[in-house]
């Protein structure tokens, strides 16, 4: 019997490529908003389940948490299944369970919700973005769709508090959980018209060992950071939770190392260039997760501000980062990574130091101009950490790389989350400025360690390769 092979579908029209690139961004941006916009709305969820400090920072982490285990893995089974496929069963799950969480009746249903939330979104994410490459063969056409993808994600994280503020305005907490309904809705809809289907030529293999492994990993260090000011850093409960941590990352590090094909590729991290890029992925998004929350709770309950107030004082945040992401990647393009690099590890660290001495009555005009200069390191970080983690790599790996730093980013939200709630958690409306000061001290260290990764990227000539420097010498 002869084995007939799948008819490869006609390649979309000029239209019909920025038409899937428009569908694969609005999911792209529900994922994004839904690591943020929850933000906003702790304080009115807290008093809503009854929920406290840590009840709320599970609230958020869970997403975040089962999001960045589940990436990879999920990237593997469109590879095997089809892309368009487990694409549309991530707007179903995540719908699903947008639903599950506007009617949560308390603060342990609403979590394990937003752990579906986040399964959901780990089929969203990297699946939408190989749709996206796959439905553009030009190299050109392709870096702008990618550069345009790039600044969506970025608007969506920085745009969650300000979109969850403007639906509190009028409604209430569960308002920012509807709102995703007909937006799944209308996505579902356009990609079984527009999106054509699509597979790897060799789809790999799941790695359950290795999934399972680094799950218990991202768990347990993010449980035990929320958890530890409740149980104490030296209980025996804190004291088995690192002995866990520990005992499974060296297994999954024995397990990765053995497979023919990995889940997480280790040999990747033997490069300093690459390891710095997801050093430096974390590091953007610890200080982006320790912003958000650090304002929405100093706003709302140490000045009284409403959630609406609180999300539209982030603007400046949003706007630098939606004006600085495209300028970014023009100038990777021009120059490398190095130059966006330090300009973002400056603005990080120079928006942290500004609010280190914060107080009740810190001036609003110091907060805004703060806000801005985060926003604009947030900007400009995107696209060299994408850029470094993959230059020098071999097409065929650089997939991998993408999702290892799509991981790295998720949980530094999920870290960021953790570190901040634990600083504030016990402290009151009055005391919260204050307790909230060595979160600033760490907005501003992670800015120094982006300034750390640029020292270790390489400039445009030896990321072009010999041949190119030699052109350029006349050589």
């Amino acid at each position: 019997m002869v084995a007939t092979a799948h008819p490869v579908p006609p390649a979309p029209s000029a239209r019909g490529r920025w038409t899937v690139l428009a569908v694969c961004c609005l999911s792209m941006f529900l994922v994004g908003l839904d690591t943020t916009v929850v933000n906003v709305g702790l304080p009115a969820i807290g008093r809503g389940l009854g929920a406290d400090t840590r009840g709320l920072e599970w609230i958020v982490d869970a997403y975040t948490l089962v999001l960045a285990a589940l990436l990879i893995s999920s990237g593997a089974l469109a590879d095997r299944f089809g892309r368009r496929r487990v694409f549309q069963w991530g707007l179903v799950v995540f719908g699903a369970a947008s639903l599950l969480c506007a009617f949560a009746p308390s603060a342990g249903v609403l979590v394990a919700a937003r752990a579906l939330q986040g399964v959901g979104g780990s089929m969203l994410s990297p699946v939408a973005l190989a749709i996206v490459v796959n439905a553009m063969p030009d190299p050109k056409e392709r870096a702008r769709a990618i550069g345009v993808w790039a600044s969506v994600f970025g608007l969506s994280m920085a745009a969650g508090p300000v979109v969850g503020g403007a639906l509190l305005a009028g409604l209430d907490w569960r308002a920012l959980f509807w709102i995703n309904v007909p937006v799944v809705v209308v996505a579902l809809l356009l990609s079984a018209v527009y999106v054509p289907e699509s597979r790897a030529p060799r789809a790999r293999r799941l790695d359950l060992p290795g999934q399972v492994l680094l799950t218990v990993v991202l768990a347990v260090v993010v449980g035990v950071l929320i958890e530890g000011p409740r149980i104490g850093w030296t209980s025996p409960a804190a004291l088995a939770g690192y002995a866990g941590a520990v005992v499974a990352a060296a297994g999954f590090v024995r397990v990765e190392s053995r497979r023919p094909e990995p889940l997480m590729d280790l040999r990747l991290f033997g490069r300093p260039v690459f390891s710095g890029a997801v050093v430096g992925a974390v590091a953007v998004f610890v200080a982006l997760s320790v912003t958000l929350l650090l304002n929405t709770l100093y706003l709302q309950q140490t000045r009284g501000w409403t959630p609406l107030a609180a999300g539209a004082a982030t603007l400046p945040l949003a706007v630098g980062a939606t004006l600085c992401a495209p300028w970014s990647g023009r100038m990777v393009g021009r120059t490398g990574p190095r130059p966006p690099l330090l300009l973002a590890g400056g603005f990080l660290t120079a928006g942290g130091l500004l609010l280190v001495g914060l107080t009740p009555h810190t001036p609003v005009p110091l907060l805004l101009a703060a806000y801005l200069l985060i926003g604009v390191g947030f900007g400009f970080a995107n696209a060299p950490i994408t850029n470094t983690a993959v230059n020098g790599l071999p097409p065929a790996r650089a997939g991998v790389a993408g999702a290892i730093t799509s991981t790295a980013r998720q949980l530094g939200s999920a870290l960021g989350i953790a570190l901040a709630g634990g600083l504030v958690g016990g402290a009151s409306p009055s005391g919260l400025a204050r307790a909230s000061r060595p979160g600033w001290f760490l907005v501003a260290a992670c800015g120094v360690v982006l300034l750390l990764v640029a020292r270790v990227s390489r400039p445009k000539e030896e990321a072009a390769g010999p041949a190119s420097v030699r052109k350029r010498s006349g050589g």
